[in-house]
């Protein structure tokens, strides 16, 4: 039976991605809707691969395979992901990942890169490959600004008011929405930049949406 480990926080795609797999009578998927779910279940089961999203709350796809890995994790990781990977191409091979696949590809494809990566073999999209032909993927290091150092953790409630922040709210009109005052949402925004390695608030949002903290599409 090969046994997977789904970690994605969008529970609709978990869900949907399980019933495509699951329709392989030798497959089972387990799924863990947060990195810390994830990283929990692991310390109780092996599983004969990992499909990490990408882009996740708190914590993204490439510092949770540094971390399975860290913790003595042999199991294949594939990065499962509507996201280019493009300029993250090294740092990912780098971090364990034994591959890529898209969260678009054909069920067949899906299922193919998962028995082909619980074999040990790396699975690349033939279109990434083009683009490393073309040199048009930077195959130097992503540098350190863009990716979160490990560990960092944004709260739910830090994470709301980051949305609030790129929606372009003041302090005061954040205060009023969760009925704080100013002076507590200039703390946690204190909190947060000290998170994220940032000083301003664009700053803050920008490094939000690089690691999938917030996205364009959030309410």
């Amino acid at each position: 039976m090969v046994s997977i480990l789904l970690v994605d926080d969008h529970p609709a795609i978990g869900e949907g991605s399980k019933l495509i797999i699951e329709r392989e009578s030798d497959m089972v998927v387990t799924i863990a809707d947060s990195p810390g779910k994830a990283l929990e279940i692991l310390k109780e089961q092996s599983f004969s691969i990992l499909l990490f999203d990408l882009r996740m709350k708190g914590m993204n796809g490439i510092e949770l395979t540094k971390h399975v890995r860290s913790e003595g994790h042999t199991s294949p990781v594939l990065i499962y992901t509507g996201h280019d990977v493009g300029p993250y191409f090294n740092t990912l091979v780098e971090s364990g990942a034994s591959g890529f696949i898209s969260k678009t590809a054909p069920r067949e494809e899906l299922i193919e890169a998962i028995r082909y990566g619980v074999k040990g073999k790396a699975i690349v999209p033939v279109s990434l490959l083009e683009q490393l032909r073309k040199n048009e993927v930077r195959v130097e290091e992503t540098p350190e600004h863009e990716l979160p150092e490990r560990d960092v953790s944004v709260t739910p409630k830090e994470q709301e008011i980051l949305k609030e922040v790129a929606k372009g709210k003041s302090n005061r009109e954040i205060a009023q929405i969760y009925f704080k005052s100013p002076r507590t949402i200039e703390y946690n925004l204190t909190e947060i930049f000290k998170k994220l390695q940032v000083k301003t608030r664009a700053e803050a949002v920008l490094k939000s949406k690089q690691w999938g903290i917030i996205t364009d599409d959030m309410d």
